[in-house]
């Protein structure tokens, strides 16, 4: 492959605008993963927690 024929290709590459979306699609799933990630130990907490609270809720209603 000749050098030119190489340098072309990089140009054309650098231009095409047919990934972008890929990108950016990539970009906010890491995103949101991230934010999940990072907030799954509150929500855990404050989901057993009522779990917690509407079992004893429950086991002590008719009584």
């Amino acid at each position: 492959m000749k050098i030119s024929t190489f340098i072309a290709r990089i140009r054309r590459f650098s231009t095409a605008r047919d990934g972008a979306i890929t990108a950016d699609w990539v970009v906010l799933t890491a995103l949101a993963v991230t934010l999940l990630s990072a907030g799954y130990g509150t929500m855990r907490d404050g989901a057993t927690g009522l779990a917690d609270d509407t079992s004893s809720f429950m086991a002590t209603y008719l009584d």
